[in-house]
């Protein structure tokens, strides 16, 4: 039974973090937005290095998400709120990344 609780923990993880892999940005209209994205996959986010490096591409991410607001504090704004959400994201990413590791070291 335990065996059977931890692998189904194992997978619904594993499942969490594959549909948070790519972390899409909310879209507008606009079809330049649609397409925002800040890969995650490749990256160890409970590493300080792997943090640092999410900051970085939410940073470009919030950038190209927010160009199409015509003033400084339009884009201001937006980028405000997307580093928002990206924050609220990268706190389940890495619970779910911590939970992942956790439960593959107690199957070992």
């Amino acid at each position: 039974m335990t065996k059977t609780r931890t692998d189904l923990t194992s997978q619904i993880s594993g499942l969490a973090m594959l549909a948070l892999a790519a972390l899409p940005i909310v879209a507008l209209a606009t079809p330049s937005n649609a397409q925002t994205v800040v890969k995650v996959a490749d990256i160890n986010l409970l590493s300080p290095q792997g943090v640092s490096e999410f900051n970085q591409r939410a940073d470009a991410a919030g950038r190209k998400f927010c160009l199409p607001e015509r003033t400084v504090a339009g884009r201001q704004s937006c980028r405000a709120g997307v580093k928002a959400e990206l924050n609220e994201k990268l706190a389940m990413l890495r619970t779910a990344q911590l939970e992942h590791a956790s439960t593959s070291f107690a199957a070992r």
